[in-house]
C-alpha cells in the first residue's frame, strides 16, 4: 500500500480486552452489543471494525463520550496499545508489522503525541522539556536549542525558556507540550484531548492557536475530543464514536446538517448552524459569462466565511454577497433567502 507523506489508513481495526480476545471477532459475535459480549464472555470490545483514512495535511477529529473508544483508537495507531486485529498504515509503512526498533523510530521521527495531562518533566525547564524528543533522537545541542527556540516562539512562549512547569499556567504548560511535539518536526501529530483540562477561555485560545499553527505548518493531525463544538471548530473531517464503533463520519457541515441516527441528532441538537455553515454551503454558483471578476459593487466574502459573519452583512447592505475564491475570482453569491432556508433546515 502506498500513501503520501502524513497519510493514515485504518482497516477493520479491532481491540478486545480480555481472555482469548480473537474469538470475539468471529461472525457469531459481530452483531452483538458491547454489553452482551461483556456479560457473556467477560471481554470488553474497545474498538469494533473501525475504518477510516486521514489525508495529508488535514485535522481529523475523533469525537465521542467517555468509553466510546476514542483514546484507545489513538493509542493503537502507534501501538501504545496493541490492536487485536486489523491494519494500520502510516504512509506506506505497515505499523502492525513493525519490529521494536522500527516502532521506536516511527515514534521518534514520524509521529508525535500530545497528551491531555501535559506530561512535562517538573525538574526540567521549558527549554529542556522542549528539546527532550530531540535528545532521544541524538541531535546536537546547538541544533536542539535553535529548533526549540523557534517552536517556542511559534507557540507564544518566548521569554519563558528558563522557567519550570510549576511556574506556568495550565495553558502555558500545554503550549510546552505542543512545542515539544513540534520540535521533532513530525509528519503526524496525535492529540489526545489536549485542551480538555483547560478552562474555557484558555481552551478557546489554544484552539485558535492550533488552527493558526496549522495554517502555517499543514501537519496531519488526529485530534481526540469529547466536545462537539471543539470538533466542529477545528476538524476538516470528523468521526463520531459510540461503544467502539464509528457511527458517522463526514465534514462538520455534514455532521450538523445530515445526522446519521438519533444518537448523532441528539449530539448536534443545540449546535448553532451559523457557526458551522459557510458561504460555500449556501451560495448560488456564479455562471461564467465571459468574465470572472467582481463588479465592485456590494459586499464580498471568501468561500470559508461563516454564516454568523454573513448575516450582519446581509442585514446592513440589503443585497447579495459576492463570494470570492482564494484568487479573488467570483464563484457565487449568497442571498438572504438561501441563508434563511439553510438555518431552517
Amino acid at each position: 500500500m502506498e500513501n503520501a507523506n502524513g497519510c493514515i489508513t485504518v482497516n477493520n481495526l479491532w481491540k478486545v480486552f480480555g481472555q482469548d480476545p480473537g474469538r470475539i471477532i468471529a461472525p457469531e459475535w459481530q452483531d452483538r452489543s458491547r454489553s452482551e459480549v461483556q456479560e457473556e464472555t467477560g471481554c470488553v470490545v474497545a474498538l469494533k471494525d473501525v475504518n477510516f483514512s486521514v489525508p495529508e495535511g488535514e485535522i481529523f477529529v475523533v469525537m465521542g463520550l467517555s468509553g466510546s473508544g476514542k483514546s484507545t483508537l489513538i493509542r493503537c495507531l502507534i501501538r501504545l496499545i496493541e490492536p487485536t486485529q486489523g491494519e494500520i498504515y502510516i504512509d506506506d509503512e505497515d505499523v502492525l508489522a513493525c519490529n521494536d526498533s522500527q516502532l521506536t523510530e516511527l515514534r521518534r521521527t514520524k509521529v508525535a503525541m500530545v497528551f491531555q495531562r501535559f506530561g512535562l518533566f517538573p525538574h526540567r525547564t521549558v527549554m529542556d522539556n522542549t528539546v527532550w524528543g530531540m535528545e532521544l533522537r541524538g541531535s546536537g545541542r546547538d541544533e536542539r536549542e535553535e529548533t526549540a527556540q523557534r517552536v517556542l516562539d511559534m507557540v507564544g512562549l518566548q521569554g519563558w525558556e528558563r522557567n519550570y512547569p510549576r511556574e506556568l499556567s495550565g495553558g502555558m504548560q500545554q503550549r510546552v507540550g505542543l512545542a515539544r511535539a513540534l520540535a521533532v518536526d513530525p509528519d503526524i501529530l496525535l492529540l489526545d484531548e489536549p485542551f480538555s483540562a483547560l478552562d474555557p477561555l484558555i481552551r478557546r485560545t489554544m484552539q485558535d492557536e492550533l488552527l493558526k499553527l496549522q495554517s502555517d505548518l499543514h501537519k496531519t493531525m488526529v485530534f481526540i475530543t469529547h466536545d462537539l463544538n471543539e470538533a466542529l471548530k477545528i476538524g476538516n473531517q470528523i468521526v463520531i464514536m459510540r461503544d467502539g464503533e464509528i457511527v458517522q463520519s463526514g465534514t462538520p457541515e455534514q455532521i450538523v446538517m445530515e445526522p446519521s441516527d438519533d444518537y448523532v441528532t441528539e449530539f448536534v441538537r443545540d449546535v448553532r448552524k451559523e457557526s458551522v455553515l459557510k458561504a460555500r454551503n449556501v451560495m448560488k454558483e456564479h455562471v461564467t459569462n465571459g468574465t470572472n471578476g467582481v463588479d465592485g459593487e456590494g459586499p464580498s466574502c471568501g468561500t470559508e466565511t461563516l454564516l454568523e459573519e454573513l448575516i450582519p452583512m446581509l442585514m446592513e447592505h440589503q443585497k447579495p454577497i459576492q463570494v470570492l475564491d482564494h484568487q479573488d475570482e467570483l464563484v457565487g453569491e449568497v442571498h438572504r433567502d438561501d441563508v434563511i432556508l439553510a438555518m431552517a433546515h
